[in-house]
């Protein structure tokens, strides 16, 4: 089984950083949320929701076969 050891780091750290990086996007979605009109409320929180779900089945996914060479 041949893994990747530069993409076995930014999987790594990415782990640590992205519970960081959602708990400051929701702040500031809640922080901005009331002053944008109705269709930009609908579709920033589409798409934080988007890319909340992608990266996250991403780096479970990366985990899973890149960190634990599965």
């Amino acid at each position: 089984v041949l893994s990747s050891l530069p993409l076995q780091v930014m999987l790594y750290f990415n782990v640590y950083y992205f519970p960081v990086w959602c708990l400051v996007e929701g702040i500031m979605l809640h922080l901005k949320y009331h002053l944008l009109p109705w269709h930009y409320q609908f579709l920033l929180v589409t798409a934080f929701l988007i890319l909340l779900l992608t990266e996250g089945s991403r780096l479970y996914l990366g985990y899973l076969g890149n960190l634990q060479e599965k």
